[in-house]
């Protein structure tokens, strides 16, 4: 039904209209409308007599994950109706930044007195928008995008202790609906214990997802990548497209993806509608990963970040107040503050400007790359998703998960020293090579390498980081720094301006690998905010190894 295709208004030209028709509302059948769809925008005219009344609103297909059409329930009325679902960014009130918020337009189709042909109508009203707002948003430079199938079939593990131990709630109120809307049908499981994740996506036939997604903090995602780098067909295994919603304290990872795409920095659960919309959208990067050497031969992948000193002491010693959220870093740092420690040790890297012309002798224990193959045997076969787009099936659900709890290094299982070659790496007991840099310092505040952009919520540590850029960056804080100074520099650090903060203690460079030798004989590394073997420790990252859906 097209009775006429007028050109649109459409940014900063005219854009065509691909399908026009006049439909009432869902709500008020008296009130009709002007229904206009373009390549980037549906819009919606009221038609009224008085052309002071004839209001229309745009709705940009960017904002939109998904569209579906429905027959009325009441057998005695042949209308047919199309709903499209946009989360378009929004002012918030007494705040200078946006939010997505979602927005439901929906129409009635009772253009015949056939039920069938009106149905008909809006499911081709419904395919068209679909299709618009699954078209790729213009790419960002220097960054090469995949994306998912449509629709994405979903493996998601959700903590349900993690953060506040509401992550099932959030899941509930916020995303299940948003998955339906975007017709992306889903396999959620519950995890129940501490590495639960790990073994599974260790062992499950990974051909039944198109991506699997994590719903928790960043821990949670450290078992999956390292589960899925234990298998003997990894090099297939971690192209498997990974995603975030944030459901943790820290959330470093989904703060960090929300930056990328250029969104306006928000928490909580603003920072959960973000995500998710990202994920419905499909977008898919790369993801650097860092692969981790420790004295014992345990070899672990990183996506995020290595800590010593205040930094990793503050992420363990604040879990007492797990309770309160993103805060318990805020009360964990003003805690240590009072008792300010430093920590000796030797500190070594490869800077990002270095040719790397020579490969060094790969890593002690490091095999040479395996084949691909998947796997067959499985820890659960949950069976493929319903043919259903909308359908969710729910694996496990428990309430005796110990999730939440940090790991020791000896709870987790052994590690398979599987992965590709660390060329720029030689054994934690011979010397680093001539052309590293060697840190003249030997008493630090903390040592922290961050591959991301943020290392939590509201603490935008690597304001350099780009998405992909194959580099670690690297920061230390010298001795010789005041409480005061300290504390300034993590204020500052919630906007990402502490690099411009002329503190001569703090030390920030790029580089592709780098040591640490600690002396101080008791401390934490942390590996991803995970409390790892204390002792020697080294890491080289890997551009690309992994993928991420992004948006």
């Amino acid at each position: 039904m097209d009775p006429e295709k007028p050109e649109l208004p459409d940014g900063d030209g005219l854009s065509p209209v691909l399908l026009y028709g006049e439909f009432t509302g869902a709500q008020n059948r008296r009130t009709r409308f002007a229904v206009r769809l373009t390549e980037r925008r549906l819009s919606a005219q009221r038609i009224a007599a008085a052309p002071a009344a004839r209001s229309q609103v745009l709705h940009n297909l960017e904002d939109c994950v998904g569209c579906r059409a429905f027959a009325e329930q009441d057998a005695s009325d042949s209308g047919a109706y199309f709903s499209a679902y946009f989360y378009p960014l929004r002012r918030r009130w007494m705040s200078s930044g946006a939010a997505r918020q979602r927005v439901e337009r929906c129409f009635r189709v009772a253009s015949s007195q056939d039920a069938q042909l009106n149905l008909a109508e809006a499911e081709r009203w419904a395919r068209a928008i679909r299709q618009g707002c699954s078209r790729p948003r213009p790419h960002r430079a220097g960054t090469l995008y995949d994306m998912l199938p449509t629709p994405g079939r979903l493996l998601l593990l959700l903590n349900p202790h993690s953060g506040k131990g509401q992550g099932l709630s959030l899941f509930n109120s916020h995303i299940q609906g948003m998955l339906t809307e975007a017709g992306v049908p889903h396999t959620l499981v519950v995890t129940e214990r501490q590495n639960h994740a790990r073994e599974l996506v260790r062992e499950a036939d990974l051909s039944q997802w198109d991506a699997v997604v994590i719903m928790s903090g960043d821990g949670l995602l450290f078992e999956v990548v390292n589960g899925l780098m234990e298998r003997e067909d990894w090099e297939t295994a971690i192209q498997t497209p990974l995603g975030i919603l944030p459901g943790g304290s820290g959330n470093a990872l989904a703060a960090s993806i929300n930056h990328y795409s250029g969104s306006h920095a928000v928490t909580g659960e603003e920072l959960l509608v973000n995500c998710g919309f990202l994920l419905c959208k499909g977008l898919v990067s790369r993801l650097d990963l860092a692969s981790v050497h420790m004295a014992s031969s345990q070899r672990l992948f990183s996506f995020l970040s290595l800590a010593w000193g205040f930094v990793a002491d503050v992420d363990t010693e604040s879990e007492k107040y797990r309770h309160v959220g993103a805060a318990r870093f805020t009360l964990g740092t003003l805690v240590r503050l009072t008792s300010l420690r430093l920590y000796r040790g030797r500190l070594a890297y490869l800077p990002a400007e270095e040719p790397q012309l020579q490969p060094q002798s790969p890593a002690e224990g490091s095999p040479p790359a395996h084949g691909s193959s998947f796997c067959s045997s499985l820890l659960c076969r949950p069976g493929k998703a319903s043919s259903d787009q909308n359908a969710a099936h729910t694996l496990y659900n428990s309430s005796n998960s110990n999730n939440a709890t940090k790991a020791k290094s000896s709870e987790s299982p052994p590690a398979a020293l599987r992965g590709p070659d660390d060329s720029l790496l030689v054994p934690l007991d011979q010397p680093v090579p001539g052309h590293w840099t060697v840190v003249k310092e030997e008493e630090f505040v903390l040592m922290l390498a961050m591959y991301q952009s943020h290392l939590a919520e509201d603490l935008f540590a690597a304001p350099e980081s780009t998405l992909s850029d194959g580099l670690i960056h690297l920061f230390y804080v010298k001795a010789g720094i005041s409480r005061a100074a300290l504390l300034r520099l993590f204020l500052a650090m919630e906007k990402g301006v502490h690099l411009t903060s002329n503190c001569p203690q703090l030390v920030y460079v790029r580089v592709r690998a780098f040591r640490l030798e600690p002396f101080t004989p008791k401390g934490v590394i942390t590996v991803d905010g995970e409390v790892v073997e204390y002792g020697p420790v080294q890491a080289q990252v890997h551009n690309g190894l992994g993928r991420l859906v992004t948006g």
